[in-house]
């Protein structure tokens, strides 16, 4: 192969380089447009708007299981929060959610403590729920627990209407009576210690570390170690199957730009090399034939 050809094939290698590292920047600005198109869809009458960030009514007035009122902000009282939204007699989605959290909750995977790491309260949308059946549905799933869970660690709470109101709303959760019973869907929330919306698991089934990871965040008064911060990078929330999952398109991009990039240094140096080696041979040849 003559030199010139060599040179050729350099500047075609680096110039396909480029065009592979702008095809990822793109594919990746791409992914990114997706998301937002997806928020922008018009939500359904019944369901969940995410409202990420937002503010619990923190003065929304409920009454415990003994029957005492108490805010919503002292419920929290600065604690990471999980939070369920059910009505105590549905013949639905709520038994079965309140079940898929007792499951995660006793996962020996789940390596946070009740009432020291988090909090659990559960909240009837459905008016006409008591506190007495808020004590009775305590007593159900705490006594299912198989780890140590003291009681105080998961709240049932009741209202009225004027107060559901404010919490449904302030979560995007969208509801429909139809009959005795009401249409809804199925969600838990993770809650900031300051009573803000850190995340949204959809479901009635739920993976320890997609719960973990989602209180860890509400905990954003903590700083975490520096594995936290590895793990916020090689793990996104995807919010269309809403739940934390590997970001293979992101890294699979990262990896293949870094390539480019190496590919493209190391022809430019390769190709500046001989590119002085050119010239040294042809003032060589121009000295042999003066």
């Amino acid at each position: 192969m003559t030199m010139g050809a060599r040179t050729d094939t350099t500047m075609k290698l680096r110039n396909k380089a480029i065009m592979l590292a702008a095809a990822v920047l793109c594919a990746l600005g791409a992914g990114g447009a997706s998301v937002w198109a997806r928020g922008e869809e018009s939500s359904p009458p019944v369901g969940i708007d995410e409202h990420l960030g937002g503010q619990l009514p923190l003065d929304a007035v409920f009454r415990d299981e003994t029957g005492q009122t108490t805010t919503l902000g002292q419920v929290i009282d600065g604690r990471p929060t999980v939070m369920a939204l059910v009505y105590f007699d549905c013949p639905g989605i709520c038994t079965p959610l309140l079940n898929g959290m007792v499951d995660v909750l006793n996962d020996p995977k789940f390596a946070m403590k009740p009432g020291a790491d988090f909090q659990v309260v559960t909240v009837s949308f459905n008016p006409k729920d008591t506190p007495h059946l808020a004590a009775k549905k305590r007593d159900t799933y705490v006594g299912q627990m198989t780890r140590p869970f003291p009681k105080s660690a998961w709240r049932f709470l009741t209202g009225t209407q004027d107060n559901i109101d404010k919490l449904v709303k302030a979560l995007g959760f969208k509801y429909k009576k139809s009959g005795d019973t009401f249409v809804h869907s199925g969600s838990i929330y993770a809650i900031s210690p300051k009573g803000k919306i850190a995340r949204y698991l959809y479901g009635v089934d739920y993976l320890p570390f997609d719960l973990e990871m989602a209180l860890t965040e509400a905990s954003q008064g903590k700083t975490g170690p520096t594995i936290n911060k590895l793990l916020r990078y090689c793990f996104s929330y995807d919010p269309a199957g809403r739940r934390y999952t590997l970001a293979v398109t992101r890294l699979a991009g990262a990896g293949t730009l870094i390539g480019a990039m190496i590919l493209m240094t190391v022809l430019t140096v390769s190709g500046r090399k001989r590119t002085k080696y050119e010239q040294e041979l042809q003032q060589g040849d121009d000295n042999g034939s003066s």
